[in-house]
């Protein structure tokens, strides 16, 4: 396998790990505004994924400053070209995390119900811009000798907008089960009931898209037999390989991704000579044999940390024992 090849698969590797574990922290911070019923409630869903969200993050950071490195041709033009989409997501992300800070620290009612707002509009545009932004990578973006030649609008499509709605239901059945999971008693079958609904609008979601997307079935097909496994489980109440399984499904959904775009990066909705391949927008050879040799020391590193955290936080927790002061 080539140096270019390698990149592209850790690039996809870390794309995939990004969704798979943010996926479920999306949705809890959507979740805890509608599921939770007085601050308390609120407070003790944001509180299950307290110790996680950071963490979750460094993947989404690794990603971009990957792609910065091994193909920085890829990452000018991606970037240029759903150049708000970013921005929004950046900022979006920036609120989420101060709002986790402060709303820990405030002393005021209305701050922390302030918080609560900002943090479900701050994990509801990453879920949904990031369904948009992979919905654009499937049917291509207008490129034209390496630049983008079109518009915000030529981003916002109806294919598009169905690939971020899509997403954003895949989110919020993570989060559904996963607080299912990580809470007991009244607010854990809240969460429940919750899911069942959120599991069936997501199979139906993917079912659209394998008939829509016949000539990427690859893309939908796996991901659909995983959503519908896990739906027959959730309504069996067989939570935790409901949970594992929606999760699989985030990853083979980002997989197939990346595995239908091989060996192009971007791919030109103008024209097939305009995609940007692996080989044509990778860095020299020596950079990226530097970075394999530091890829192969941290990323292991990385990995053993957040096997450690999920490990150490692996306790349901209750309003009793989550620390929230009234």
């Amino acid at each position: 396998m080539s140096l270019e090849a390698l990149w592209f698969v850790l690039i996809a590797v870390l794309w995939v790990g990004f969704f798979f574990l943010e996926g479920f922290d999306f949705g809890v911070g959507i979740l805890q505004f509608f599921l939770g019923k007085n601050e308390r409630e609120r407070g003790t869903y944001i509180y299950s994924i307290g110790p996680h969200w950071d963490g979750n993050e460094v993947w989404l950071l690794t990603a971009g400053g990957a792609i910065f490195a091994a193909f920085p041709f890829w990452y000018a033009t991606l970037f240029s070209a759903l150049y708000l989409p970013f921005v929004i997501l950046l900022l979006a992300l920036i609120v989420r995390g101060v709002c986790f800070e402060i709303r820990h620290r405030a002393n005021f009612p209305k701050v922390r119900f302030v918080c609560d707002i900002a943090l479900a509009l701050g994990s509801f545009l990453p879920a949904l811009l990031a369904g948009v932004a992979m919905a654009n990578l499937v049917i291509g973006i207008p490129i034209e000798n390496g630049n983008f030649t079109g518009t915000f609008f030529d981003l916002v499509t109806p294919y598009a907008l169905f690939g971020g709605a899509l997403g954003f239901f895949l989110f919020l059945t993570n989060g559904a089960l996963f607080l299912t999971l990580k809470i007991e008693g009244e607010l854990q079958e809240r969460a429940y009931r919750f899911s069942k609904i959120a599991v069936v609008i997501t199979v139906i979601l993917f079912a659209i898209a394998t008939v829509w997307l016949w000539r990427y079935s690859i893309i939908c097909v796996l991901s659909l037999v995983l959503i519908l496994a896990a739906m027959l489980l959730v309504l069996r109440n067989y939570l935790k390989t409901a949970f594992v399984l929606v999760a699989l499904c985030t990853a083979c959904s980002v997989a197939a991704l990346f595995y239908a775009m091989f060996p192009n990066v971007l791919v030109s909705s103008i024209s097939p000579d305009q995609n940007l391949t692996i080989w044509n927008c990778a860095s020299s050879a020596y950079t990226l044999k530097l970075m394999s040799i530091v890829a192969a020391i941290f990323v292991p590193v990385i990995l053993a940390y957040q096997i450690w955290s999920y490990y150490v936080f692996r306790k349901r927790i209750s309003p009793r024992n989550a620390n929230i002061e009234e």
